[in-house]
C-alpha cells in the first residue's frame, strides 16, 4: 500500500489515429488493419503523403472518404488517447499511497497504478524511481550457469564481479565490431562506431555506450570527440574550470552530468537551477523546455568571459541532451554488462549463444543470426532431437550447443516436460515407442515432426509427419504390434524445401542459407556476395542481394533508413536516402528479400552500400517464414 506504478499518457500516432478514425468512418476491420500497416513508424508529415499512404491500402486519394480521413487523422495526431502504465516508473511513499494520489488496480494481480501521468508527478515534486529490467542480466546468469555446468565441478561460478577485467582479447573483438548478441553494442550504429572509437579500456566502453545516442549526435559531439581521440584535432579548454569538467572526454560533453556542471562553472547556474536543467534534459520528448534556459545560459557565459562561439556550442550540446542522452553512472552500469557479455562471447561462445537463445525475445538479432554467428566462431550446433534436447538450449561440451524445444513454434512446454520426464527412464528407440511412452497426441507430434526432431531414430520429417496423422495417443490392446514396419513411400523433400520448413518450424536452419539456392541466378546478375565486398575498391558501383534482417530509421538520421541484408556469406549494410525509399517504397518497406544497386562506401573497415535502386526478390522465397526487425 506504499508503492505504485506511475501512469503515462499515450498520444495518437499515425497508426492508432488511422485505426480509430477508420472505425469511426465505418470501414471494415480488415481494411482498417491494412491501412494502418501501410504507415511507417515515422509520420508522413503532410496531407499529400498521408493520402498517398492511404491509397496503397486501396482508398481513392481524391475521394471524400480519404479527404475526411486525412483531415481527421491529422487533427488527432499528438492528442491524448488513453492512460497506460509506465514501463518502469514507481512511486514509493512513507505513508499509505492512497492518501497522496488516486490509484487503481493494474491488470496484473498485486500491482497498483497511480492515475497521474509521470510528468505531472515530476511537476508536483513527488519522488519517482525508474525500476527497469534488463534481459541481458538474465542471459548472463544463464550463461554463467552453462559455463559452470561443463567446467570442473569444484570451480567457482563466475559472477559479474569475478569476470577477468581489461582482457585485451575482448577489446580486440569489439574493435572488429564482432559484437552480434553483445549487450548495447550489437546495433547497426554501435557496430559502425566501434572500429572508429576503438575501445581499449573499460572507460572507452562507457563512452561508446553514451556517445551513440540522440543527445550527443544532435549536439554535434560525436565527430569532434573522434577527431580528438585520433589526434586529428587539438584538445583545448577555455578555462581550468571547464577542463575540470571535460578532461575525461577530451573537451566534449558526452554525459548529462557534464552539461549540468558546465552550466554551473561556465554560466553561473546555482545547483537548484542546474537540477531544473537536468529535469528539462530528462524530458526528451517534450519540445521547447530546454529553450527556456537559453538566455540565462548564454548571458552567464558571456559575463564570465567565454566567447560567443563557445557559448553557442555549449548551448547546442545541452539542447542535444534534450533529445535523450545518458548520465555517466547509467553508461558505466551498462558498460559493465557490455564487457561481461563480450567476454562471454569471446571465451565461451557456445554458452553465450545458448544463454541468449534461452532468454529470447531480446536484442537485435533473430535466433537464425545468433546461431549462424556462433558457428562462425567454431561452435558445433546440433539439431533439436527427441532423445537429446531439453526445453532450453544446452551444452554438450564447451564448444557444442544442442538446440532446445523452445525454438519450435507453438509447441507447449508442458509437452516437452512430459517428454523429458519419460526419457529419464531410457531413450526412445522407435516412433511407436515414443508415442506410447509420452502419450502425445497428433498436434504435438506434428510440431515435433515438422521440426525434424526424430533424427536419432533415423526417421525424416516426412515419414514422422505422416505417422503422426494416424496416432491417437497411448496404445492399449495392441502394444506388442510393431507399427514401425512397412513405412509409406513418401516423396523426399528437396533441399530448398527442407530449409523453408526449418524456418517455418524453428525460425532457423542448420542446412544451407536460403540465398545459396539463388546464387547461380545472382551470379548471372553479377550480384556480389557479402564476403567479397571487403576486397572491392571504395566508391565503386555494386549490386548486392539477400534476406532483409533489419530496417531502422533513427530520428537523428534526417530521413535516411538503414537496412541490413544477409546472404550465405554474411551481412550487408545499406544506406537508403529518403528519395530512394519513396521511389521504391513498396519494395523497401515490405520485401522479404531484395537486390540493392548502389555505391560502396568504406570508413574504418566498415562497409556500407549507398543505394540508388532496389529490386524485389521475395517471389523467389515466397514460403520463407522470416520476419525482419523493423523500426525498433
Amino acid at each position: 500500500d506504499r508503492a505504485g506504478m506511475t501512469a503515462e499518457v499515450i498520444s495518437y500516432r499515425e497508426r492508432s489515429a488511422i485505426r480509430d478514425v477508420g472505425k469511426a468512418l465505418g470501414l471494415s476491420l480488415d481494411r482498417v488493419d491494412l491501412l494502418a500497416k501501410t504507415m511507417d513508424h515515422h509520420p508522413a508529415r503532410d496531407e499529400d503523403r498521408l493520402a498517398s499512404r492511404l491509397s496503397e491500402g486501396g482508398l481513392d486519394p481524391h475521394s471524400r472518404l480519404t479527404r475526411q480521413m486525412v483531415w481527421l487523422v491529422q487533427q488527432l495526431l499528438g492528442f491524448p488517447r488513453h492512460l497506460s502504465q509506465h514501463v518502469g516508473g514507481m512511486v514509493m511513499t512513507n505513508g499509505p499511497l492512497c492518501e497522496l494520489v488516486p490509484i487503481e488496480n493494474a491488470a496484473m494481480p498485486g500491482r497498483t497504478v497511480i492515475q497521474w501521468d509521470k510528468d505531472d508527478l515530476d511537476f508536483l515534486g513527488i519522488l519517482k524511481v525508474d525500476c527497469l529490467s534488463l534481459g541481458m542480466l538474465t542471459a548472463i546468469r544463464k550463461g554463467f550457469d552453462l559455463i559452470h555446468g561443463v567446467g570442473p565441478k569444484d570451480a567457482a561460478k563466475w559472477t559479474l564481479a569475478t569476470v577477468p577485467a581489461e582482457d585485451p582479447a575482448v577489446y580486440e573483438m569489439a574493435c572488429r565490431a564482432d559484437t552480434i548478441g553483445v549487450f548495447q553494442i550489437e546495433s547497426r550504429a554501435q557496430m559502425s562506431m566501434l572500429p572508429r572509437l576503438k575501445p581499449k579500456c573499460f572507460y572507452d566502453l562507457v563512452i561508446e555506450v553514451a556517445i551513440v545516442r540522440p543527445g550527443p549526435i544532435q549536439g554535434k559531439m560525436v565527430h569532434p570527440y573522434l577527431r580528438r581521440r585520433q589526434n586529428l584535432e587539438p584538445v583545448d579548454y577555455p578555462s581550468e574550470a571547464v577542463r575540470s569538467v571535460l578532461q575525461k572526454t577530451l573537451g566534449v560533453s558526452i554525459f548529462q552530468e557534464q552539461a549540468m556542471r558546465l552550466a554551473v562553472v561556465a554560466a553561473g547556474f546555482t545547483p537548484g537551477l542546474a537540477d531544473q536543467l537536468r529535469r528539462a534534459m530528462g524530458a526528451f520528448r517534450r519540445r521547447g523546455i530546454i529553450e527556456a534556459f537559453r538566455e540565462k545560459l548564454l548571458t552567464g557565459m558571456h559575463e564570465r568571459g567565454y566567447t560567443d562561439d563557445f557559448a553557442q556550442r555549449v548551448y547546442q550540446q545541452i539542447c542535444g541532451f534534450g533529445e535523450y542522452g545518458f548520465p555517466e553512472s547509467h553508461a558505466a552500469s551498462f558498460a559493465l554488462l557490455v564487457y561481461v557479455s563480450a567476454w562471454m562471447k569471446c571465451h565461451h561462445p557456445a554458452a553465450f549463444c545458448a544463454a541468449i537463445l534461452n532468454s529470447q525475445p531480446m536484442g537485435f538479432y533473430a535466433p537464425a543470426q545468433l546461431v549462424a554467428d556462433a558457428r562462425k566462431h567454431g561452435v558445433v550446433v546440433l539439431p533439436i532431437d527427441v532423445n537429446h534436447s531439453e526445453w532450453d538450449c544446452t551444452l554438450e561440451g564447451s564448444q557444442t550447443l544442442r538446440l532446445g524445444f523452445r525454438l519450435v513454434r507453438s509447441l507447449a512446454q508442458r509437452y516437452v516436460d512430459r517428454l523429458v520426464a519419460v526419457r529419464a527412464n531410457g531413450s526412445f528407440q522407435t516412433f511407436s515407442e515414443f508415442v506410447h511412452r509420452t502419450g502425445l497426441r497428433a498436434g504435438a507430434l506434428k510440431k515435433l515432426s515438422s521440426a525434424d526432431a526424430f533424427g536419432s531414430l533415423q526417421l525424416d520429417r516426412q515419414t514422422t509427419l505422416w505417422r503422426s496423422l494416424t496416432e491417437r495417443g497411448p496404445l492399449t490392446l495392441f502394444d506388442e504390434i510393431d507399427r514401425d514396419e512397412a513405412p509409406a513411400e513418401l516423396p523426399v523433400l528437396s533441399p530448398f524445401k527442407e530449409v523453408l520448413t526449418d524456418y517455418g518450424t524453428a525460425g532457423l536452419t542448420l542446412r544451407q542459407h536460403p540465398i545459396s539456392f539463388l546464387r547461380t541466378r545472382l551470379d548471372t546478375l553479377k550480384i556480389t556476395p557479402a564476403a567479397e565486398l571487403a576486397a572491392l575498391d571504395n566508391d565503386r558501383k555494386v549490386k548486392v542481394g539477400g534476406v532483409v534482417l533489419l530496417r531502422q530509421r533513427p530520428s537523428t538520421a534526417n530521413g535516411i533508413t538503414f537496412v541490413t541484408l544477409e546472404d550465405e556469406t554474411g551481412m550487408v549494410n545499406l544506406i537508403v536516402r529518403r528519395a530512394v525509399w519513396e521511389r521504391y517504397r513498396k519494395i523497401a518497406r515490405r520485401a522479404v528479400a531484395m537486390i540493392a544497386h548502389g555505391r560502396l562506401q568504406r570508413e574504418s573497415d566498415i562497409t556500407h552500400i549507398l543505394v540508388n535502386r532496389m529490386e524485389d526478390l521475395s517471389d523467389q522465397l515466397t514460403e520463407l517464414a522470416t520476419k525482419s526487425r523493423d523500426f525498433h
